[in-house]
């Protein structure tokens, strides 16, 4: 029997406004129609719109952990004690899916399938297993260190073995390794286009992450799927290197970008954000599109705090609280490989909704404090975290 709430405001996650609709039936964990003038729960003063997708996240650090050393001292058996709770913190925050990128020991892959199996509350998980990185290169200390292209396919080969969902690579150095630079390439764009294609012989997108331009632009030219951080750094580590010409190639291949801004972004002074803006000015006259995402599970970056970064990514990429939430939803869900299943208020979509008492069409602010979730047809109270 279908759950059918009504006197709803409906967004749907692609509409430019709300719909011309104010019921939704759910059955068996789907969407089994949108519609108006139905007898359901009264859902009067709320909005609902699609569960928000976080494209960027590390189910395996701890937010509270300041250096890469105390995130890899941790036990398997620790961090699997702090995974639960975690999970259900995003799901009772609007997150009902998300991308992991990274891990050493597939923990992250053991709590997707404890999720999916109904064993633990979370989001539904996309995630990519070991990242190959260079030697000695960016996150080394997750297992997935290549000297070289065939070193790289074995790298490859025992993620698929795993179970992953996607490929990710190190494509320069980056900020929580000591000893790596994130201005610098860690591979060439031959190397790139090796680990691109030993990637698709086994159907996996590649996500790549990316600081310095000249990494950018290697995998740009190799076919990712997503580019993450995009930085534009230059070779002395600041920002400000954009290349038109490589957002013009990050068009021609249809790569999402995916800049993991957070919370903590608004921190930041008028100076960077000034530089940051105008490269995502940049972009987005290039046609380069945006997804939502935040780095969850780096110092201070906590996993259930999407719904406060969407504002501060909004100021700086000046974006409407529409393409904001498109960012966050229907595009993500895209972007990750999730755009048959979820991300939007439609017929045969998963039952991943967030019910708000404000209007977040008008107000990103209405996003952090949800009154409902429902993950994959499973209802739950909000949670105040």
């Amino acid at each position: 029997m279908a759950n059918v709430f009504s006197r709803l405001r409906i967004w749907d996650g692609t509409s430019g406004d709300y719909l011309d609709a104010d019921s939704i039936a759910l059955e068996e964990g789907r969407i089994a129609a949108v519609g108006k003038g139905w007898r359901g729960e009264n859902c009067a003063g709320l909005t609902v719109i699609p569960g928000l997708i976080d494209a960027h996240v590390h189910m395996v650090l701890d937010p509270s952990l300041k250096s890469a050393m105390a995130q890899v001292a941790e036990s398997d058996d620790t961090i699997r004690a702090k995974l639960p709770g975690r999970a259900e913190a995003m799901v009772r925050a609007g997150i009902t899916s998300a991308r992991d990128l990274g891990g050493g020991a597939w923990l992250e892959l053991e709590l997707r399938d404890r999720i999916a199996a109904g064993e633990v509350i979370g989001p539904r998980l996309v995630c990519a297993g070991q990242p190959i990185t260079s030697v000695g290169g960016h996150c080394h200390f997750w297992n997935g260190e290549a000297a070289s292209g065939a070193e790289a396919e074995e790298v490859v080969e025992r993620q698929r073995a795993a179970g992953v969902d996607l490929i990710k690579v190190m494509a320069t150095g980056g900020n929580l390794t000591p000893k790596s630079r994130p201005s610098d390439a860690q591979f060439d764009g031959g190397e790139m286009r090796a680990i691109v294609a030993a990637a698709a012989r086994f159907g996996f997108p590649v996500a790549a992450h990316c600081h310095g331009t000249s990494g950018i632009r290697n995998a740009a030219r190799a076919g990712v799927r997503t580019i993450e951080h995009c930085s534009w750094l230059g070779a002395d580590g600041k920002r400000g290197a954009y290349d038109p010409v490589v957002a013009r190639e990050i068009v021609r291949q249809g790569i999402w970008v995916s800049p993991t801004v957070n919370a903590g972004w608004a921190r930041f002074g008028e100076a960077f954000a000034k530089v940051v803006t105008a490269g995502f000015r940049a972009m987005k006259q290039q046609g380069c599109r945006l997804v939502a995402s935040t780095d969850a599970g780096i110092p201070n970056v906590h996993h259930h705090d999407l719904a406060r970064a969407l504002p501060v990514f909004a100021r700086l990429a000046e974006l409407t609280p529409v393409q904001t939430l498109r960012a966050a939803t229907s595009d993500c869900a895209q972007a990750i490989g999730l755009g048959g299943l979820t991300g939007r208020v439609a017929e045969g979509f998963a039952a991943d909704l967030v019910f708000l008492g404000g209007d977040p069409l008008a107000d990103l602010g209405a996003l952090a404090q949800p009154v409902r979730v429902v993950a994959a047809g499973r209802m739950l109270g909000a949670q105040v975290v």
